[in-house]
């Protein structure tokens, strides 16, 4: 598989614990210094302070379902990847409880240029919002919580 070659974890969920997303990104910088995509983009998803309900979150929580997240971000990446006709598309999502401010997930596409990636990225970031099995709880600082649906 593409991503052991490259000496990184492959697609899928992780335990906070387990993968640094601010670290993850710088070390794939060696990976296109060969000239072969013109073009590389990445979205972090990072924990906001306001809630979709306008409260103040105080943290949210990621729990996931990884025998279907798992083999479904996986095909999301592959499909992706096909699709658009691009060099690399990888999507890591954290589960666990999570402080405003906080890295949830990184993408990262990279292609021959923008023309291909920016879409292709707009398309992952959607369906790993919806497809895969994560489920998202906003608790807020007055000590309410909400369920997300998969469309935030």
């Amino acid at each position: 598989m593409q991503f052991e070659k490259k000496g990184l974890p492959s697609p899928g969920v992780y335990k906070k614990e387990e993968l640094d997303l601010w670290k993850l990104l710088p070390s794939m910088q060696d990976m296109f210094s060969d000239g072969g995509s013109g073009a590389v983009v990445s979205f972090l998803g990072i924990v906001k302070s306001i809630g979709n309900n306008d409260k103040r979150v105080e943290y949210l929580e990621i729990e996931a379902y990884d025998r279907h997240a798992n083999p479904v971000i996986q095909a999301i990446c592959e499909e992706t990847k096909e699709k658009f006709n691009l060099e690399f598309v990888g999507i890591w999502h954290l589960k666990g409880s999570f402080k405003v401010g906080e890295p949830l997930v990184l993408v990262v596409i990279a292609g021959k240029s923008r023309e291909e990636v920016f879409p292709a990225l707009e398309e992952a970031v959607r369906r790993y919002k919806t497809e895969p099995a994560l489920f998202k709880k906003e608790v807020y600082e007055d000590g309410t919580y909400a369920w997300l649906s998969a469309k935030h």
